[in-house]
């Protein structure tokens, strides 16, 4: 095997790739990454057994040579050696040769590494996906999707199943729903050409990881669902993910169906005042800010610290209905959910001061955002 790369363009594969090899895995050829390079091009493959992340780098791109190869071929590099090694590399043309038994050679400039590789076909296959219950969303709705849902999974594995956003499609429809069983976030999709039936649950920490290779274009994602793994692909990667076993619980009867007292509020206002707040609450362990309403035009936040102090601030509303309320909720629940809105004017729904509220947005139904809230009063 011998070929040379733009080191800037080798770099970026292995950017994407190092983000799914853990240096804690139990299988020893998975601390390494594969490299399989063709006429077609190189292929880099990073694996922790959850989530297998695949990445391709073109021989051309724009008209410019990118990868020339002179004998194609396949090796495991341990992972973190290589990225340090091409990172500090002194020109942007690599080359890499490996030679019998698995020797490695790394050259750029008038530095030469020498490393000792794997055989390549101990690697784990990839798993194969048909091809049939696929459906596309663009890579910017997906990555709105996932930073809309992926805060509310429980971080605790307690109940592993609620580490993962649970997805179901319907008729053209894909609900996507995170909680950690004190909030839940649900974030409805459109989708064109939707398998319906499908009810799988994704790992929190995948979708994140996902998040960070994702691109802000519309670029479409094509996603594979089976029973066991889920396959996120983009013109140049391919994200493998395993799925979290259990049943999802019923979330859609937490949803109450009927409300006492509605506020309409501006959502950035709203969330630099409980930000103001937290500020004497983040020092109290329940991170604890009441709400309440003051006639029909304002509401007032507040916070008590019996060791430092307290804190209140009114924001005028741009409605509010029904009855008077006082409620108490996590600040930091409560900025999530208002972040995840992202500074839109927020519907805010109360069934009662001991009861989970809703947020929805104004503007788009598609988002709801749900907290339960904490016993002060």
């Amino acid at each position: 095997m011998k070929f040379d790369i733009m080191r800037d363009r080798l770099l970026d594969g292995l950017n994407n790739a190092m983000r799914a090899v853990s240096s804690k895995t139990t299988i020893p050829i998975l601390t390494g990454i594969k490299l399989d390079v063709t006429a077609e091009g190189l292929r880099l493959t990073g694996s922790d057994a959850d989530v297998t992340i695949q990445t391709f780098i073109q021989p051309e791109e724009d008209g410019k040579q990118i990868i020339n190869v002179e004998a194609p071929g396949s090796i495991v590099l341990q992972a973190r050696m290589l990225h340090e090694i091409v990172r500090k590399l002194p020109t942007n043309i690599v080359e890499i040769e490996v030679t019998d038994n698995f020797q490695t050679f790394i050259r750029s400039g008038k530095s030469e590494f020498h490393l000792i590789g794997s055989d390549a076909n101990e690697y784990p296959q990839l798993p194969e996906l048909s091809n049939n219950e696929q459906f596309s969303i663009p890579s910017d709705l997906l990555k709105t999707v996932i930073r809309e849902t992926v805060f509310a999974v429980a971080t605790s594995e307690s109940r592993p199943v609620l580490t993962g956003v649970h997805w179901q499609t319907t008729e053209n429809e894909l609900i996507c729903v995170a909680t950690d069983s004190h909030r839940l976030a649900r974030r409805k999709v459109t989708v064109d050409n939707l398998p319906t039936g499908q009810n799988v649950v994704i790992p929190g920490k995948s979708l994140n990881e996902l998040n960070k290779i994702l691109d802000d274009s519309s670029t479409a994602v094509e996603i594979a669902l089976t029973s066991q793994q889920v396959l996120f692909k983009t013109n140049e990667v391919l994200f493998f993910s395993r799925l979290l076993e259990g049943n999802y619980p019923d979330t859609s009867r937490l949803i109450p169906n009927e409300y006492k007292t509605n506020v309409t509020i501006n959502g950035k206002l709203l969330l630099q005042a409980i930000d103001r707040a937290s500020l004497l609450a983040r020092e109290d362990r329940n991170n604890v800010v009441r709400f309440e309403t003051v006639g029909d035009n304002s509401v007032e936040i507040s916070s008590n610290s019996p060791e430092i102090g307290k804190v209140k601030e009114q924001i005028a509303v741009e409605q509010a209905e029904g009855e008077e309320l006082k409620i108490s909720f996590s600040a930091k629940y409560m900025m999530d959910a208002l972040k995840a809105i992202d500074g839109q004017d927020v519907m805010i729904q109360f069934t009662g001061a001991m009861k989970p509220f809703i947020l929805r947005s104004i503007h788009d139904d598609a988002i709801l955002q749900l907290i339960l809230p904490v016993r002060t009063y």
